[in-house]
């Protein structure tokens, strides 16, 4: 972030909180940001746009006057006698001069209320991006567990909708409901000095009403907005989710199951719009009739005083002006009360995230990482998802500097909680882990993060260019570097031959791009990095036994000198490992090289002699299909076994061991 004003989730949590469905007390936490400290040139437009609010509104008030004087003076009337030399003899006497006023005021009031918008616009959208960014920020420090428990797509429409909620907040609050409530006591004013108590009680009691009215209106009328909205929601989700599945709706015939499903979500959403839209109508007719009868009640008191000569014609008017002047901002608050809850509701959902702890944090004392040899050591570590189900349990032992040691087990065993530790998504519920002897609770995670390189099972890739991609490992690198990582993971050829070269698109996820393909652009991003230390969370599982040479290739010249981790599904790809370690439910079960662990005949060389099983049945299937496929060669008759193919040795064992 460039703004030295955006502080930090820490600073924000103390400041920040929303009471369920309590305006006041969100619009009290809004309020720093609408008028921040540290902008004085914001604290000015708020300052601004507050004098154009009451110079707009006295225009709007002056719009009634010129209507009756204008009046007045087409019929000759006034409202008391006037002396030869008063300017009210011009003012009467020149009704075109007040209809010419009239229509200059009802302009001015135009331009000052869009002009007053436009100045209050970036207090508002300021404010909007203050909290966005302090979320977004947030949401990086939050912790893995967080993350894990919480839908991605979800937390982006948190995101929007806290933005979006701001800015209806600002929106409907200051530039609708407040110049609404100046309006009426303005007119509350005008009544009590033109006219008397009797015209300020049937105002009170007709807007006091319409707001009652609609306040039970509207609650009513968002029960059946929220099922209109779900209604809206599942018929759309069931539409993606079958044509997603376009092929699999195809491959069982269920075209018609798929529409008389989706039918069913529209019939829902039907029948809750349906009632959507009579409950408007109802809403906007209780509206009108409320509005109607004090208008009417305000005309009929004014009209019997133009004919008891105490009013005047250019009154009648003018009560009649003020009344639809008011009725317009009025007829709005429905609207506004419904956005205004729901921005509500929104804003809080945002500032709980906001106010959610950061599980990780830097110690106040923690210092950089300093990187000397590069070794890893974990000293009795103990960790728990769930305090009733440990994952690791005393759990020790050492990566050597430039050394490669790999961590194998069961699936289940704590292999990948292991790599999730040394990068500190998570803090160890027992014991410690080093490295060159610092405990990485004691340093940044910054510091921590820069040192080591990852290059995980599932690669996930921006949705942008291979170049960004690979640059993603160091962002100040050169292009010529970016082509030499490249080269080192072995995805230079592919990138050479693609039409637009480093420029291509990888698509969502990287969808664009094949296993292997993105496996080679993880490596090259982390040979960009140049880490010390080396983290391979069974980065081959997923590929095939050809690709997954090639990446193991690639992936023995990047942990060339560095301390490497290597957390392994398929034995075969750290037979080569100084030390291999076999995890089972949390605890160290067997160490050694690959050769003294099979020599152990325990569980490493039972999970060695599966694997090596389905292998060696894999390639006889393969075999098989490439005799059948053979030219010049007839398969064997029906009901007849096909001979398998000659057996071969594996030799497991070295010579020192036969």
């Amino acid at each position: 972030m460039t703004d030295a004003h955006l502080r930090s989730p820490h600073t924000m949590r103390r400041e920040i909180s929303a009471d369920r469905g309590a305006l006041f007390s969100t619009l009290a936490r809004l309020w720093p940001y609408i008028w921040p400290s540290d902008r004085r040139d914001l604290q000015w437009r708020v300052v601004y746009a507050t004098m154009l609010l009451l110079v707009a509104k006295l225009a709007t008030m002056a719009v009634p006057f010129t209507f009756k004087w204008a009046t007045d003076g087409l019929v000759g009337q006034g409202t008391a006698p006037i002396a030869p030399d008063s300017w009210w003899v011009w003012v009467t006497a020149a009704p075109i001069a007040m209809t010419i006023a009239y229509g200059i005021t009802r302009v001015l009031m135009a331009a000052l209320t869009q002009l007053r918008d436009g100045v209050f616009a970036k207090v508002a959208m300021h404010a909007v991006r203050r909290l966005a960014i302090l979320t977004f920020e947030h949401m990086h420090q939050l912790s893995l567990r967080f993350h894990l428990e919480r839908k991605t797509g979800g937390l982006t429409r948190v995101l929007e909708r806290g933005r979006n909620g701001i800015e209806t907040i600002v929106r409907m609050v200051i530039l609708q409901a407040v110049p609404t409530l100046v309006e009426v006591l303005l007119i509350i004013g005008v009544l009590l000095w033109m006219f008397d108590w009797r015209y300020v009680v049937v105002v009170v009691v007709t807007v006091a009403l319409y707001m009652w009215f609609t306040y039970i209106a509207t609650e009513w009328r968002i029960g059946i907005r929220r099922k209109m909205n779900e209604s809206d929601s599942d018929a759309n989700t069931k539409a993606i989710d079958s044509l997603l599945n376009y092929e699999t709706v195809k491959y069982f015939v269920a075209e018609e199951r798929e529409t008389r499903r989706y039918d069913r979500s529209m019939a829902r959403y039907e029948d809750a719009s349906v009632k959507a839209y009579t409950s408007l109508a109802v809403l906007n007719a209780g509206q009108a009739l409320i509005f109607t009868i004090g208008l009417g009640a305000a005309m009929v008191m004014c009209a019997l005083g133009v004919r008891a000569g105490t009013n005047t014609v250019g009154d009648f008017v003018m009560i009649n002006a003020m009344m639809i002047q008011l009725y317009q901002p009025l007829n709005f608050m429905g609207m506004v009360y419904r956005e205004i809850k729901q921005a509500t509701v929104d804003i809080e959902t945002m500032f709980n995230i906001l106010m959610r702890p950061t599980e990780i944090e830097d110690k106040p004392d923690a210092r950089p990482l300093a990187i000397g040899a590069g070794s890893l050591r974990f000293e009795n570590v103990a960790f728990a998802y769930d305090p009733g189900r440990p994952i690791l349990k005393g759990v020790s032992f050492e990566v050597p500097a430039g050394k490669t040691i790999a961590v194998v087990g069961p699936s289940g065993a704590g292999k990948s909680t292991i790599s999730r530790l040394i990068y500190r998504f998570y803090d160890v519920t027992g014991g410690r882990i080093l490295i060159d002897g610092q405990d990485v609770r004691d340093v940044t995670q910054k510091s921590l993060r820069q040192a080591i390189g990852m290059v995980p099972q599932d690669t996930v890739l921006f949705n942008d260019t291979i170049r960004y991609n690979i640059r993603y490992g160091r962002w100040e690198a050169s292009d010529e570097e970016v082509k030499e990582a490249a080269r080192l993971a072995q995805i230079d050829n592919f990138i050479r031959v693609s039409p637009h070269g480093y420029e291509t698109e990888v698509g969502e996820r990287g969808l664009k791009l094949s296993g292997g393909e993105k496996q080679r652009v993880a490596i090259a991003r982390t040979i960009l990095k140049a880490p010390p230390i080396l983290l391979l969370d069974e980065a081959t599982s997923a590929l095939d036994s050809h690709t997954e040479r090639d990446i193991q290739d690639a992936l023995e010249r990047v942990s060339r000198n560095r301390t490497t981790l290597v957390i392994a599904h398929r034995l075969s790809t750290i037979v080569g490992a100084d030390e291999i370690i076999v995890l089972d439910q949390g605890v160290i079960v067997e160490r050694g090289t690959h050769y003294q662990l099979l020599a152990k005949e325990g569980l490493y060389a039972s999970m060695w002699n599966r694997q090596r099983e389905a292998e060696e049945a894999r390639e006889k299937l393969a075999q098989v299909e490439d005799d059948a496929k053979a030219p010049n060669r007839n398969p064997p008759p029906l009901g007849e076994p096909v001979p398998p193919p000659p057996a071969r040795k594996v030799d497991v064992a070295p010579a020192s061991a036969k």
